[in-house]
């Protein structure tokens, strides 16, 4: 069973309203305009609420949140990004609408000269995350997960214990923090921690992530910063005093809001949630299929060159003079 963090009745999300372009006011009224006035429309917020409300059978406490409505992708449309809550539930999506606000259009809008996965490989910010496998791999897997969750355990052990078995130089793993706090109590303190051991050793977070999976069953909100500090023992590239004041301090807690956010921005609204090369993978996946998308990225990209960690998408002039802070090209930042 994969566990899914979606509103209880299925599919899609409220929309938006915009500010349409005003049409020119008439010279001379006429019995008409009242009419016309009272014409719904999409672009009305209350309006779209009550009909959708209507359509998909969303009653309250269903809470619908609508964001200001931005440029779309193609001419004659807005594009709004909604999300309808339900405690611990939610969904985002996006809609179009069209600048009259008689039409909405829910989906998503490709094109054809870019990667499809483009939008998404472009928010991925790998700077400053968690990573194992090859730098530059032509394979690049973003990992939303969160330390409670048992599905993200399972997915957990499933990425460790067979990729780079399988792709010892072809893909590169970074970890994105996606505590569910609504419905598992510690697992954001434990992302905080886990953000204080990496600022100690790159290495000794993947020993954490490994042993937080292994001890979930035994972890409680209780007891999570003591076994944090039990763990910190058995590492010698770990000051276990240095540790418990970050975790005191809460001084990781803006790194994991800004992860979280990403996957926000993204329509993460389930744990795991894993990208290949920017391709969407909700759910605990079996390796098998994930096996399948990767052997198929890796094959698409020996052409393609437009996904994974040198992608030649960089189109910065080079620096010069040995600058430390210059970004390898085509990197995923």
């Amino acid at each position: 069973m994969i566990r899914k963090i979606g509103l209880l009745v299925a599919a899609v999300a409220v929309t938006m309203f915009a500010q349409a372009p005003k049409a020119a006011a008439p010279k001379t009224a006429t019995a008409a305009a009242p009419a016309a006035a009272a014409k719904k429309s999409a672009l009305n917020k209350t309006d779209m609420e009550v009909y959708l409300r209507h359509l998909f059978v969303w009653p309250p406490p269903i809470v619908l949140t609508i964001s200001d409505p931005a440029k779309g992708p193609m001419p004659g449309y807005y594009e709004v990004k909604v999300q309808g809550t339900n405690g611990a539930q939610m969904q985002n999506e996006t809609f179009f609408v069209s600048f009259d606000g008689q039409r909405i259009i829910r989906g998503v809008v490709y094109d054809v000269a870019k990667n499809p996965f483009q939008v998404e490989n472009e928010k991925l910010k790998t700077a400053g995350r968690p990573a194992f496998g090859t730098a530059g791999a032509p394979v690049v897997i973003a990992e939303f997960s969160d330390f409670q969750c048992p599905y993200c355990r399972e997915e957990a052990k499933t990425i460790r214990e067979n990729l780079l078995k399988a792709y010892p130089t072809e893909a590169r793993v970074y970890f994105f923090d996606y505590p569910l706090e609504q419905i598992h109590p510690w697992a954001k303190p434990a992302a905080m921690a886990g953000r204080c051991v990496f600022k100690q050793s790159t290495t000794a977070f993947w020993d954490y992530h490994d042993y937080m999976f292994e001890h979930q069953a035994d972890i409680t909100a209780d007891n999570m910063q003591a076994k944090v500090l039990e763990f910190a023992k058995g590492v010698k590239d770990l000051d276990g005093e240095k540790l418990k004041g970050c975790m005191v301090s809460k001084e990781t807690e803006q790194e994991v809001n800004a992860s979280v956010a990403i996957g926000q921005s993204l329509g993460v609204n389930q744990t795991p949630t894993v990208f290949v090369n920017g391709r969407k993978l909700g759910g605990a996946t079996a390796w098998a299929d994930l096996k399948f998308v990767i052997d198929y990225e890796i094959g698409y990209q020996k052409t393609a060159k437009n996904a994974g960690e040198d992608c030649g998408c960089d189109v910065r002039l080079p620096e010069f003079g040995g600058a430390s802070s210059a970004t390898t090209p085509g990197k995923l930042k």
